[in-house]
């Protein structure tokens, strides 16, 4: 008795001089992973199921969520993205890291992936979606708006500026959609990746174009990141992705053709894995 009364006394000790845990959260997701630092380009260290209570000893920002930004340090040391936690708020419930709970800053350069894209990006991605003012089926069906902004509700409900949207509203919503397709491509990219920035542009519209769950499963992810020579492998599988509804749409050859192109044009700035 007296030996669990001291190491009682010792675990109150502890419990006093730290950061308090918010405790209690249900993990929402199937399967969660949780990360070495708060953003998806980070390792997974481990994962949580459906249902399973954590406890957040701190929150910090990284890559958006589903809109939500925040990322929570668990006991076991890795990064949940909070959109996964029950917490009852899109807020902070804890202390934030670095102020007592811990610091996020990764090694190297203290930034991550460049999230958003260069003015060719940018131009490439504007000219191969076409502006569309209003919600409008693109060339497959599937209800577009802007350049390329893909509706998640009816009539894109989702999207905060006015309709009919102008090229420069149009602009705007493209840059809020960005970081998206960024941040998944970040994540399935090892840090062993080196991408300047118009090769991780080229990469960008090519998710922003097949989507992020094609990108994961893709033979140039794969390949690029078993070290082959990343302008050998976008010239090779690049063309690839020419076929839309079974057939092969000419506007496809010649995007893919303007990415690989974007992506052999040399430039001295960093984008993956650490931003320049």
């Amino acid at each position: 008795p007296a030996m669990k009364l001291a190491s009682f006394a010792v675990c109150a000790l502890i419990a006093a001089t730290t950061a308090p845990l918010a405790s209690g959260y249900a993990i929402k997701g199937d399967v969660v992973n949780c990360r070495s630092g708060p953003g998806t380009s980070y390792s997974v260290v481990k994962t949580y199921k459906k249902g399973q209570n954590v406890s957040i000893t701190c929150q910090t920002t990284g890559p958006s969520v589903n809109g939500n930004t925040l990322w929570d340090k668990t006991p076991d040391g890795c990064y949940v993205a909070d959109y996964y936690v029950s917490t009852g708020t899109n807020g902070y419930v804890a202390g934030k890291c670095g102020s007592g709970g811990g610091s996020t800053t990764p090694p190297g350069s203290g930034s991550e992936y460049c999230k958003k894209v260069n003015q060719a990006g940018l131009n490439l991605i504007s000219k191969w979606e076409g502006f569309v003012a209003v919600p409008s089926p693109d060339p497959i069906g599937l209800p577009t708006v802007g350049y390329g902004h893909l509706c998640q509700k009816k009539n894109c409900a989702e999207v905060k500026y006015k309709f009919p949207l102008t090229k420069a509203t149009a602009q705007l919503l493209l840059n809020d959609d960005i970081p998206k397709y960024s941040s998944c491509l970040a994540g399935y990219l090892s840090n062993s990746v080196k991408l300047n920035d118009n090769q991780w542009a080229a990469l960008v519209s090519w998710v922003f174009n097949v989507g992020c769950g094609n990108a994961k499963s893709s033979a140039l992810v794969k390949r690029l990141n078993n070290g082959e020579a990343p302008n050998a492998v976008a010239a090779q599988e690049l063309p690839k992705w020419r076929m839309a509804d079974g057939k092969v749409l000419q506007g496809l050859v010649n995007r893919r053709a303007d990415e690989v192109r974007l992506f052999k044009t040399a430039s001295s700035k960093q984008a993956h894995p650490r931003c320049q």
